[in-house]
């Protein structure tokens, strides 16, 4: 993930290094960064479990209007 700019020709400092900032821009680089260095806590098993049982339940319903759709 390795972005690099060189001068070209009589580019000013100022251009290479706007042409840089928009270069780690466009490839993500700095928002990947930033999360790494921030420490995420896991989730409890509470908080687990009741995130896969709101799923299942939005599943479930989704389910029933995937099949009563079609009538």
């Amino acid at each position: 993930m390795a972005v690099h700019a060189h001068k070209h020709g009589d580019e000013s400092n100022e251009a290479l290094q706007q042409r840089f900032k928009k270069q780690t821009q466009r490839t993500g680089l700095m928002k990947l960064l930033r999360e790494r260095g921030r420490r995420k806590k896991k989730p409890t098993k509470r908080l687990v479990r009741l995130r896969a049982l709101k799923r299942e339940d939005f599943r479930s319903k989704n389910r029933k209007k995937q099949f009563y759709s079609n009538m």
